[in-house]
């Protein structure tokens, strides 16, 4: 079976972690069942591996090696400031994968972790039973993909189908799969739940060409966004973060425009609009080991948080308003400029 249906990953993972913990966890022998010619490296504590200094991450990106290990609590966390909440007020994230199998250069990932191998924490029950307990208290609304794609993996780790039966079991608990993956196979196999919304992140070609590696293109995002709709799933689209490139109006004018005419946009949940932005220490360290166009940007800096200048935020978000406000109600689209 293939990790990912593009390939990206046909070179990876020739070197697998194991922490000792999570040797013998059924989740653990399935997973190193795809990789019989992988070196297994056995290891007291994933991060020994995974926080070592002075790591070579870009390098890493292109073949990572894979680490499995046990999770620990917290296992759920509150969103941060950066993130967009929706108006939510339980509004959580959680992270059962650590690090993506793609390579976007704008990736704050790259300024959170130390590394760029991928780590897979086998005990998803601890997850779910966390899950459980917190909506014994209120309802949740918990993003299970924000420090991964769990779609781009769910061949190997198959933690979707866990997911979704989870959501089935309580609607009190909404779910939102942030993915760039575009694998309509994958996706067919799980159920159409109403509280399982598929957050597909839209990008111009230009964007992906030049800073989303190993991504799916546009028109393969918006054939999944189509096929979910068609289904009777909730879609949003996230444009999000937008990219200052040159002539960035051109660039997004054309996406929109693509998108809106293969789309029903009556079908979307709502859209998700947000300008590049990134913490004063994650860029730092991305700065420091990927220095790109990206990274690399004259920000401004607002109370820890790295941005674009007033001006560009402005002309960039009054574009994005001007340009969806034809397409879709203002009612469906959230903007995280608003919740500065």
């Amino acid at each position: 079976m293939k990790l990912l249906e593009n390939t990206a990953l046909r070179k990876a993972f020739s070197h697998i972690y194991i922490e000792e913990a999570a040797a013998a966890h059924p989740r653990t022998k399935a997973i190193l069942a795809h990789f019989p010619n992988a070196a297994r490296i056995p290891i007291a504590d994933y991060k020994n591996v995974f926080n070592r200094p002075r790591q070579a991450t870009p390098l890493q990106k292109k073949a990572p090696s894979l680490i499995l290990a046990l999770g620990k609590p917290p296992y759920l966390y509150e969103g941060a400031p950066v993130c967009q909440s929706f108006g939510e007020e339980h509004f959580f994230y959680t992270s059962c994968v650590r690090n993506c199998p793609y390579d976007c250069e704008y990736c704050y990932l790259q300024g959170m972790y130390p590394s760029g191998d991928i780590v897979i924490f086998v005990n998803l029950e601890d997850t779910l039973a966390a899950v459980e307990k917190a909506l014994s208290e209120h309802p949740l609304y918990l993003c299970i993909s924000y420090d991964t794609d769990l779609l781009a993996l769910d061949n190997l780790t198959g933690f979707l189908a866990e997911w979704f039966a989870l959501a089935a079991k309580y609607p009190s608990l909404t779910l939102e799969l942030r993915t760039k993956n575009a694998s309509i196979a994958t996706l067919a196999k799980l159920p159409v739940l109403p509280n399982v919304i598929l957050a597909v992140t839209m990008s111009p070609d230009e964007v992906i060409r030049r800073y989303e590696h190993r991504t799916p293109a546009l028109s393969e995002r918006i054939a999944l966004a189509k096929a979910a709709l068609t289904d009777g799933r909730p879609v949003r689209l996230c444009f999000d973060p937008m990219i200052a490139v040159p002539d960035f109006r051109t660039s997004y004018g054309q996406m929109f425009q693509t998108i809106f005419t293969a789309l029903p946009p009556e079908k979307l949940r709502d859209i998700s609009v947000g300008s590049f932005r990134i913490s004063v220490d994650y860029l730092k360290r991305m700065r420091r080991n990927r220095p790109c166009a990206v990274t690399m940007y004259p920000y401004t800096l607002t109370d820890g948080v790295y941005h674009y200048d007033e001006q560009l935020l402005s002309d960039m978000l009054s574009f994005a308003r001007e340009t969806l406000h034809t397409y879709i109600p203002s009612s469906k689209i959230f903007y995280w400029e608003e919740q500065l």
